[in-house]
């Protein structure tokens, strides 16, 4: 069973022959991935082995008509983070190289690779009728709720808290837990 190592959502367009460069760059054949999350979605990809002989699947798949996932999947023992911090980089630079816009990696090394959904101009959210039902008073019970690991960069965590810090449901979480979180963004 394949399972998802590093994933580069973008958007953009991509003419055919950019498409053809982008497939000869990252060295993947032109055919779908037929196993693994997101296969229906996959347009080419490319099997190897890691120096551990860890099975590797390099993927690229569409989503919606601009929407593109580059990924990186598993199978059996996780790659390790040089690996993952390598086909960060190599994904990274092909969304660069190739002018599609960068939405997200996960997971994220830094602040700018995480997703912040855009609150539109000049709507403020009403808090009545807002109420905390997570049962959470603690940060690190926190943590895995935004989709974080306890040791997710704290640049990472900080962009997460603050989109959470930033709904009406905030004002009515636990008093600790409010704490805890203005701490944690001023570094103390």
């Amino acid at each position: 069973m394949l399972w998802p190592a590093l994933r580069v959502l973008s958007q953009g367009e991509l003419s055919p022959d950019q498409l053809r460069q982008l497939l000869g760059t990252l060295r993947l054949e032109a055919s779908p991935r037929a196993e693994g999350p997101g296969a229906a979605k996959s347009i080419a990809h490319r099997t190897f082995t890691d120096n551990t002989g860890t099975r590797l699947v390099l993927d690229l798949a569409r989503t919606g008509e601009s929407g593109w996932v580059l990924a990186l999947f598993f199978d059996g023992e996780p790659p390790s983070a040089n690996t993952i911090d390598g086909h960060r980089v190599l994904l990274r630079d092909a969304v660069e190289r190739f002018g599609l816009t960068l939405i997200e990696i996960t997971p994220a090394a830094t602040a700018e690779e995480v997703f912040v959904m855009p609150q539109p101009p000049g709507v403020t959210e009403s808090g009545i009728g807002a109420s905390w039902s997570l049962p959470y008073d603690d940060l690190d019970q926190l943590w895995p709720h935004l989709g974080l690991r306890k040791d997710a960069p704290r640049e990472v965590k900080k962009v997460k808290l603050r989109e959470v810090m930033s709904t009406p449901v905030w004002s009515t979480a636990p008093v600790s837990l409010r704490r805890q979180a203005e701490a944690f963004l001023r570094d103390i």
